[in-house]
């Protein structure tokens, strides 16, 4: 079965969404998510991101995607508009004190939930990148046939 690359970001912001300080932020937010949207590879993103609690902490905002292959995120995150606002995340975003980021491969169709990606990026946390949890510094191969399951 074909693969596509799963990926969940996550960030403390520096205040509450509804702040002065992080109106420049939201103010991006549909142009950039319209932006994922349209780029080559993409497959599926958590919508409405912003309105899912996903740690008990309110202000750590969580960022799913799914796309067809690790160069079409690239190409995303980096080659695109998006770029600004990942040079721009330091007025927004507390600096992380460990992993934020992690991409682990799913069977094409496969929806992951924002549990499973929790996981992943735990174990990322916990045991650094493997086939179960990387970042793009060290990129695993798309598994031959078996998918993990957390």
């Amino acid at each position: 079965m074909p693969h596509h690359l799963a990926q969940v970001n996550i960030g403390r912001i520096v205040a509450p969404l509804d702040s002065e300080a992080m109106a420049d932020f939201v103010a991006q937010l549909d142009e950039i998510n319209a932006l994922a949207e349209r780029s080559p590879g993409f497959v599926w993103r958590l919508k409405d991101a912003t309105g899912v609690q996903a740690y008990e902490d309110p202000l750590i905002l969580v960022n799913m995607s799914v796309w067809e292959s690790i160069e079409a995120l690239r190409q995303y995150v980096y080659k695109s508009a998006h770029s600004a606002v990942l040079r721009d995340r330091a007025k927004w975003f507390e600096k992380p004190a460990q992993a934020h980021l992690a991409m682990w491969w799913i069977d094409a169709g496969h929806v992951p939930s924002v549990e499973e990606a929790r996981e992943r990026l735990e174990h990322r946390q916990k045991f650094g990148d493997s086939p179960v949890a990387f970042s793009f510094g060290k990129v695993f191969p798309a598994p031959a046939g078996i998918t993990m399951r957390a």
